[in-house]
């Protein structure tokens, strides 16, 4: 791991492991580069260069009271990548790291060859004026910030657990190793963090989002909105959407064979059938 301090002196957790052609990885709310753990070894043997960015407020990264908007964290990664001499990359975000990847990209398209979007709708994540889909925000947000007041331990555990398939209860070793990565990010960051992740809407930026984009989704996502995935699908001029049936909001965790074999066919290099838009 290294650190690039940004011109507001703010550092930036940066892992950056291979050579090739680069994927950049953004995990999700309250997550790191652990998250990919095995998706860096198995891109880094297929000759690619990964760089795992940690959201400002998230793992290694500092955590300031302030300047978590969506947009400004894209701004951030977009410095960190200049700090680290990447000009040009394949995305992949989860989640929250979905929508600032979706920013991102709209914002340096000449960057940005190609988006991967997992278990998130890239422009909002709950219901908007703008975005037909999802839980309302305000009332989300209100619930959120008061369990998290109330004990954050338990409800972040309680939402981690929730976000997986139904099912058998997800493994206990990973429901802890997740909740070592997301007991890193402090009260403030994470309320800073949901008032993003419930507000914002960047439909105005779709028609920026040229490049082409795969979004991976698990059919049994408690989380994530399948119709705003197909509705994101028929709005972009190249994207492609990958179902992954036995997968909750974490494939990577869930279905990991699967969920490899999705982003190296993303990336070329392996052949799987991608249903086109339209």
């Amino acid at each position: 791991m290294r650190t690039v301090e940004l011109s507001t002196g703010v550092h930036i957790a940066v892992q950056d492991v291979g050579a090739g052609p680069v994927v950049v990885l953004i995990a999700g709310f309250a997550l790191t580069h652990e998250l990919w753990d095995r998706q860096v070894r198995v891109l880094a043997e297929k000759g690619h260069r990964v760089v795992c960015v940690d959201l400002r407020g998230h793992g290694d990264s500092d955590a300031p009271l302030d300047g978590y908007d969506v947009a400004a964290l894209a701004d951030e990664v977009t410095a960190v990548l200049d700090a680290v001499d990447v000009r040009s990359c394949v995305l992949v975000g989860h989640s929250f790291g979905g929508l600032v990847a979706f920013r991102m990209a709209a914002r340096s398209p000449r960057r940005v060859t190609r988006l991967v979007l997992v278990g998130s709708n890239g422009v909002a994540a709950c219901r908007t004026e703008n975005f037909p889909f999802g839980r309302p925000g305000p009332a989300l947000l209100a619930r959120v910030v008061e369990a998290e007041h109330a004990g954050r331990v338990p409800a972040r555990r309680a939402a981690l657990v929730a976000s997986f398939a139904t099912g058998p209860a997800p493994d206990a070793a990973v429901i802890d190793w997740l909740m070592s990565m997301s007991l890193q990010m402090p009260s403030w960051a994470a309320i800073a963090c949901f008032r993003s992740l419930f507000t914002c809407d960047h439909v105005a930026d779709l028609p920026s989002v040229t490049m082409p984009v795969v979004q991976v989704v698990g059919l049994a996502d408690p989380v994530h909105s399948f119709k705003g995935a197909a509705w994101l699908q028929e709005r972009l001029p190249d994207a492609h959407l990958v179902e992954i049936a036995a997968s909750g909001h974490y494939p990577m965790l869930e279905t990991p064979d699967e969920f490899d074999h999705v982003l190296l066919a993303a990336l070329g290099h392996e052949a799987i059938e991608i249903t086109p838009a339209g």
